[in-house]
C-alpha cells in the first residue's frame, strides 16, 4: 500500500509525533486483540509477534520477531482503508505462519546476485498472493480493504494455472511460466502489504524467533485449527497452506547416505598414521622410513547404485534432468564414490525402456548431452524391480545397497519387499496418489 512520503508529512503536520504514536500504539493494540477473540488459533502465533512503532518506515515490515510499523503511515492510511492495522498485521502474520522468512533465504543459496535478486522478487510475489488469498478466503470484514474485489478476481484467474495456491506452488510456476512485466506490476500494486527486505538481512539471533520456534508455532496453530474444525472462520486455504509450511522436508545429501556400502579404498589412513616417525626416518637414514603408511582404510562409499526414472506421460523431461543432475552432482561432490562405481540410470514405465551404466563423471556428462525423455504413459513399478532383480542374479550389481524410483506415485507397486533399500521420489506430495508400500521409504523431493 504505497504512499508518497511527502503527503504524510504534510498531513502529519500539527500533531506531534508522541501524539501520533500514542495513536497509532492504540490503533495496533485493538487489531491484535480484533484478531485474538476472533480466531483462537491464531493466539501462540500472536503472542509471539510483537508491535513496534518505526517513525520513517513508511509502511510495514516484519523480522520474524517483531512486526514494525510506521505510526504517521498507519494513521494516514487508516482515514480511507479504516481496517488498514488488522490486514497488515495478519498478512505479516500469516508470512511467519507460513515460515515464507526462511524459506525466502534457502531458495536463493547458490545462485548469483542477479537471478538471486529476480528469483527473490518472484518468491516475494508468491508469497503475498498466497497470504492474501488466504485472508479473502477468511471472510473477515475487520480486515477488508477497498482493493479485495480486485484481488478476488486476479486470484480466480491465477487459479486457473495454478492447482494449489501456496507460495511454494505458485512461485515454481512463476519460474516456469514468468509473468511478463504488466502483470509483475499489477501483482506487486494489488497484493503488496509490507516489505519483505528484513528477511534477506543477517538480524542478531537473540533478538528474532528462530525458524525452529516459528515452526512450533505453525504446528500448534494448525492442530487448533483441526480442533475448531467446526468454526466458520477455517477456511480450506488456511489448512492447505499450513499443511505446506509443518510438513517434513528432506535434505537429499542425507538421503544418498542410505546407499553407502561399506569397503576398503586404497588410501593413507590418517587417523593411524604417524608422519612425525615416518619423515624422521627418511632424513635420517636416506630412504627407510621408521614406519610404513596403513594403505588400507574402511570407508562408506558407494559402489552401485541405481536410479529408475518413471518415463510416463506426467514426467516431464526437464524435471528429469534436473533431477539426475543434482543427483550427481551431490555423488560427486561429496567424496562418496568408490574409485569404480556403477550407477545403472533406468528408464520405465509400463516396461524398462533402457539402462544405461555410468562410471564417471565423463560418461554422466555424456548420457546427459544424449538424454531425451519420451513420455509413454502408464506406469507398473513391478518390471523396473524384476530388472534389476535379475541383474542382481547375474552378478552385475553386487553392492547393490538401495534404489531409487522418481516418478508421481501413480503405477502399481510391486507385492513383495525387495532385498534391497527402496526410495520413492515424489516431485510433489500428491494425496490423490496410491499410498506407498510400508516397506518403501517416500520421499517428497519439490524443494
Amino acid at each position: 500500500m504505497p504512499m508518497n512520503q511527502d503527503s504524510v508529512k504534510l498531513n502529519m503536520d500539527g500533531v506531534s509525533d508522541e501524539k501520533v504514536t500514542e495513536y497509532a500504539e492504540k490503533l495496533m493494540k485493538l487489531a491484535r486483540d480484533t484478531l485474538t477473540v476472533r480466531f483462537r488459533y491464531f493466539d501462540s502465533a500472536i503472542s509471539g509477534l510483537k508491535c513496534r512503532p518505526v517513525p520513517g518506515l513508511y509502511g510495514f515490515a516484519c523480522d520474524g520477531d517483531t512486526f514494525s510499523y510506521d505510526p504517521a503511515y498507519l494513521l494516514m492510511t487508516y482515514i480511507d482503508e479504516p481496517h488498514v492495522a488488522v490486514r497488515a498485521y495478519l498478512h505479516s502474520l500469516l508470512h511467519m505462519i507460513f515460515l515464507h522468512m526462511y524459506r525466502a533465504v534457502v531458495l536463493t543459496n547458490g545462485l548469483d546476485e542477479e537471478q538471486a535478486a529476480d528469483r527473490s522478487k518472484l518468491f516475494d510475489m508468491a508469497c503475498d498472493i498466497a497470504v492474501e488469498h488466504v485472508i479473502l478466503d477468511m471472510n473477515l470484514s475487520d480486515a477488508a480493504l477497498s482493493r479485495d474485489s480486485a484481488e478476488r478476481d486476479t486470484i480466480a484467474k491465477i487459479s486457473k494455472w495454478v492447482s494449489r495456491l501456496n507460495a511454494e506452488a505458485i512461485y515454481k510456476e512463476f519460474l516456469v511460466n514468468p509473468p511478463s512485466e504488466d502483470a509483475r506490476k499489477e501483482y506487486t500494486k494489488l497484493f503488496t502489504v509490507d516489505s519483505h527486505h528484513q528477511w534477506r538481512q543477517q538480524v542478531p539471533e537473540e533478538i528474532i524467533i528462530t525458524e525452529e520456534q516459528w515452526k512450533n508455532i505453525a504446528e500448534r496453530v494448525k492442530t487448533d485449527v483441526d480442533t475448531f474444525s467446526k468454526e466458520k472462520s477455517k477456511p480450506i486455504s488456511l489448512e492447505e497452506n499450513l499443511h505446506e509450511a509443518v510438513k517434513e522436508r528432506y535434505d537429499y545429501k542425507q538421503i544418498l547416505k542410505r546407499f553407502v556400502t561399506t569397503g576398503e579404498e586404497i588410501k593413507v589412513n590418517d587417523d593411524e598414521f604417524d608422519y612425525v616417525y615416518y619423515t624422521y626416518g627418511l632424513r635420517t637414514y636416506g630412504n627407510l622410513p621408521l614406519i610404513e603408511a596403513l594403505e588400507y582404510k574402511e570407508e562408506e562409499l558407494i559402489r552401485d547404485f541405481v536410479i529408475v526414472i518413471d518415463t510416463s506421460a506426467s514426467t516431464r523431461g526437464e524435471v528429469v534432468e534436473n533431477f539426475l543432475r543434482q543427483t550427481f552432482e551431490i555423488l560427486k561432490t561429496s567424496e562418496s564414490f568408490f574409485t569404480k562405481v556403477r550407477i545403472h540410470i533406468i528408464m520405465s514405465d509400463r516396461a524398462v525402456r533402457s539402462d544405461e551404466v555410468i562410471h564417471d563423471k565423463e560418461e554422466f556428462e555424456d548420457y546427459m548431452k544424449r538424454l531425451v525423455i519420451r513420455g509413454y504413459g502408464g506406469t507398473d513399478f513391478r518390471p523396473a524391480f524384476a530388472y534389476v532383480d535379475e541383474l542382481i542374479k547375474k552378478r552385475e550389481l553386487e553392492k547393490l545397497k538401495g534404489l531409487i524410483y522418481f516418478t508421481d506415485g501413480y503405477g502399481v507397486y510391486p507385492a513383495e519387499r525387495p532385498e534391497y533399500e527402496t526410495i520413492f521420489a515424489f516431485l510433489y506430495d500428491d494425496e490423490n496418489a496410491p499410498p506407498v508400500p510400508p516397506w518403501a521409504i517416500k520421499v517428497v523431493l519439490e524443494d
